[in-house]
């Protein structure tokens, strides 16, 4: 009989206990022994639920027991987390986590201490949600130079340009109809801002390189600029907006990128909708391989979980070898990357505003939503600094008012 203990009793943490109570059978079988949660560490208590048998609200309980094997880590944040789940590796108990900010800040350290404790630090949940990734990349793909991962790894903000897109809404309706069904927080800037797709990419990427790859570094655009008017160009053109993390590998050199993109139906990223995730991995010699499915959520996110520990328990006394170095990956700068990107622009005299758009830019294309005073229009695949500076230039000539948005192509 294998004992673990479970780090909060929340969504995801009663979901823990939800799968491996539920699943009981076929969890032991494949693990190769029955899986028993012997503490579950909270803040509260649960008077009215049976896990409050084996509520616990000191971490001594759990270190202390050297019947636990493994420690599963759903409390969210780096502290306490952090302190508890470095201190659960050195006494030798494996951890399993779905917390996605402590893996991109600590991951580098943790997996090292795992491995001279010849424990494992496992983490699938932290980027996926339900959705098997990690694994993949680690054990299966290992054949293969990776050229580029983009992906949509953040479900609420999917939903919410989703439900802009297919209803014409605002974003600011979106965001509360997002709260109300429990897909946003009440503080949804993790979400919305970008940063939690940020942490995901910079988990991928250290995976790829081998190195740590700084979250902070990582240049992060959300979905807070995006308005109707924007989705109703796109639509337009026959087209889709998706919050895209992007990182594409040249031998020794990467860089990374969360922002919105313009992306064509056709792409297999183009009609991951509503709080879907999904992933492209792109190998040398394989090409495009993508995993889709349910990136949040309370049951497919434990099953994740889960799936670590059943690793955990299989592999007693052995670590996975599942790792990167805490050397720094350094990341170039994506001032210097070719892109395209859509701009609208008001006018104040429309053939003079053409004119000048021509001038700066070239032949562009030119895109009308019926909104009097302004038009879009795509630039030419150029260095960002480049449009950028073409952009500034642009706002100073005859006939344009202002520049009201610009959104990258895919």
């Amino acid at each position: 009989m294998a004992k673990i203990a479970v780090l909060g009793y929340g969504t995801v943490g009663s979901g823990v206990v939800e799968v491996i109570n539920s699943n009981n059978k076929v969890i032991g079988k494949n693990a190769g022994e029955n899986i028993e949660v012997k503490y579950v560490l909270d803040l509260r208590d649960f008077p009215d639920d049976p896990v409050q048998n084996i509520i616990t609200h000191d971490f001594n309980d759990i270190i202390n027991d050297d019947e636990i094997e493994v420690v599963v880590e759903v409390m969210g944040g780096t502290s306490p987390a952090f302190e508890f789940v470095k201190a659960s590796l050195e006494k030798g108990k494996s951890v399993c986590t779905s917390n996605k900010a402590l893996v991109a800040k600590h991951g580098s350290e943790l997996l090292r201490i795992a491995e001279e404790n010849k424990v494992n630090f496992l983490f699938e949940a932290s980027v996926g949600g339900g959705i098997p990734i990690l694994r993949p990349l680690n054990n299966c793909i290992t054949c293969e130079v990776i050229e580029e991962i983009t992906g949509i790894l953040n479900g609420t903000t999917n939903y919410m340009l989703t439900k802009m897109t297919a209803e014409g809404l605002e974003y600011a309706d979106v965001l509360k109809d997002a709260q109300e069904k429990g897909y946003a927080e009440r503080n949804p800037a993790a979400d919305v801002e970008g940063h939690d797709t940020c942490r995901k990419i910079a988990i991928l990427s250290s995976i790829v390189t081998g190195r740590e790859v700084n979250f902070e570094e990582i240049y992060t655009e959300g979905i807070t600029k995006v308005s109707k008017t924007d989705i109703d160009y796109v639509k337009k053109m026959g087209k889709a907006i998706k919050l895209l993390a992007t990182a594409k590998f040249d031998g020794g050199k990467m860089w990374a990128r969360v922002s919105p993109v313009i992306i064509e139906p056709s792409h297999p990223l183009g009609n991951v909708s509503d709080v879907y995730n999904g992933i492209l991995v792109k190998g040398n010699c394989l090409g495009d391989v993508m995993f889709y499915g349910m990136g949040a959520g309370k049951l497919p996110t434990a099953s994740a979980v889960v799936s670590d520990i059943v690793d955990a328990v299989k592999n007693k006394g052995k670590n996975l070898g599942f790792s990167w170095s805490e050397e720094k990956q350094a990341l170039t700068d994506i001032s210097t990357v070719e892109v395209s990107k859509f701009v609208r622009v008001s006018y104040s005299v429309k053939a003079e505003a053409l004119n000048a758009i021509s001038q700066t830019f070239g032949d562009v294309d030119i895109v009308e939503a019926g909104i009097e005073n302004e038009f879009a229009f795509i630039t030419p695949l150029l260095a960002e600094s480049v449009i950028d500076k073409k952009l500034s230039d642009l706002g100073n000539s005859e006939g344009v008012g202002e520049v009201l948005s610009v959104i990258r192509m895919y």
